[in-house]
């Protein structure tokens, strides 16, 4: 019977090409599948190759063998018409145990087929929702943002969890969209650098506020910022403040986050990349509206784009957060990754982190040049003394210029502005500008202790600091 039904899918050239690629495909599946199994990280191309390759290579195969089998079925009827001795497929007779055998198998077959596809299919979709799918797959591309992604706060959640989430709707639409960029990867169609916003990005409260609701009360929280000057010695100087975070408490928010109270609406007018607001619209619990007209008018014939404001107008860079250079020197002066007794470290550091190199290697090469000559030069003893931590200085700068730069998709330090906050980037003040104002003479206002309380200002050794740490 198995004989029989073998040369029934093997007749034909095509229906034997089909039979061969759908065996080849499904022996490779199982055995990948078994290869994984046992803990072989082989990475996202593996799991591509062997969820998302080989059951459509499986898929052809299974389609050619009953084309084949047609066409071999046509070719035997045109032998008979011209009283040529052909061939026929066998007559489906139930009565007969060779025929019920060959049923028999056919459906064993077409069961084990099922599984197989079944099972690569959840698993294709699994591979293609990971995390190092996202990250590594499209590598030259994706390449800034994963990178940005694993320093970040969120860097223990799934990309899939905050670009799709929940529900069949979204996940239909993001496999769409992720059809046509890797056609764009494969073909190099693909934007240098990627433009954000992302204008299709799914609304904050069907993601963001899966893990952080805006109803929560957070109230005060106190910040301690440290900032080295570009001196010699590089003076450690402390910013303090207790930033008005606040929330919903009882029936009013107050603070930062009044902006997401459930009981308002905020929308606004600006141009595509969201840096310039126009117009501010506020509409209060009682439904009154109120306009905020900015100090620049809509271009008539330009591009604007009204928005209702949600988590990611404030927090716009949540996970892929590129910093500026002022913010990780003193970030890895201050945790000792670089040794802040090396003169002018700070001023040099800057310096040198903001030349223009062709890629990584070129920056960790000519970063460790500059650094190293500087000292040898200028300060022999340190260089002799202190070598290792001129070293390591230089080592740290090359990660922080691989960690926000990359030269091969035109990303350097401006490219992606952080909103939160108003020292690198306008940010806050893009509305809070004290220049947006509505017809009744009220303004967006710019006071700072609208949003925090400062309790130090680049002091060298702020009095509060010896309190907190006593």
């Amino acid at each position: 019977m198995i004989k029989h039904f073998l040369g029934v899918i093997t007749r034909n050239w095509l229906s034997l090409l089909g039979t061969s690629i759908a065996l080849v495909s499904i022996v490779l599946i199982i055995t990948l599948f078994a290869v994984e199994t046992v803990g072989h990280e082989g990475g996202p191309y593996l799991g591509i190759l062997t969820f998302l390759i080989l059951p459509m290579l499986m898929v052809v195969g299974l389609i050619l063998i009953p084309i084949g089998i047609h066409r071999q079925n046509k070719r035997d009827h045109a032998a008979e018409a011209r009283g040529e001795k052909a061939s026929r497929f066998p007559v489906i007779d139930l009565n007969s145990e060779k025929t019920r055998g060959a049923i028999l198998i056919f459906l064993l077959v077409t069961v084990v087929n099922v599984v197989v596809l079944a099972g690569a299919t959840y698993k294709g979709v699994e591979v293609l929702d990971s995390t190092e799918f996202c990250g590594t797959a499209c590598h030259t591309v994706m390449e800034p943002e994963y990178t940005a992604y694993q320093r970040s706060p969120h860097s223990r959640v799934d990309c899939a969890d905050c670009h799709i989430g929940p529900g069949a709707d979204w996940f239909v639409k993001s496999k769409l969209s992720g059809a046509w960029q890797m056609i764009a990867v494969t073909f190099n169609l693909y934007p240098t650098p990627i433009p954000t916003p992302i204008h299709n990005l799914r609304p904050a409260r069907d993601t963001c506020e899966q893990c952080h609701w805006p109803t929560k009360f957070v109230g005060d929280k106190l910040t301690v910022r440290p900032h080295f000057e570009e001196d010699e010695t590089n003076t450690e100087l402390h910013t303090i403040m207790l930033l008005k975070v606040g929330g919903l408490h009882g029936r009013e928010s107050s603070g930062i986050h009044w902006h997401v109270d459930p009981g308002i609406q905020i929308r606004y007018q600006s141009d595509p990349s969201r840096e310039t607001i126009y117009d501010v619209e506020l509409t209060d619990e009682a439904g009154n509206v109120t306009i905020f007209k900015g100090p620049e008018e809509a271009p008539a014939d330009g591009e604007t784009v009204w928005r209702t404001m949600d988590c990611v107008d404030c927090h716009n860079r949540p996970t892929h957060i590129y910093r500026p250079p002022n913010t990780e020197i003193d970030t890895a002066l201050d945790t000792g990754r670089i040794d802040p007794s090396l003169p002018y470290v700070k001023r040099e550091g800057m310096r040198v982190l903001q030349a223009r190199y062709d890629s990584h290697e070129a920056a960790r090469d000519g970063i460790t040049g500059e650094i190293k000559s500087f000292y040898a030069e200028n300060y022999p003893q340190v260089a002799a003394s202190q070598a290792a931590a001129v070293e390591q200085a230089a080592s740290e700068l090359g990660n922080i210029y691989a960690w926000n730069v990359f030269p091969h998709m035109q990303v350097d330090w401006s490219t992606y502005p952080n909103h939160i906050g108003h020292q690198d980037t306008p940010g806050c003040f893009r509305c809070h500008d004290n220049k947006h104002r509505s017809e009744d003479k009220q303004r967006i206002s710019r006071k700072c202790d609208t949003c925090h309380t400062i309790l130090a200002d680049g002091e060298a050794d702020p009095e509060i600091l010896k309190t907190l740490n006593p």
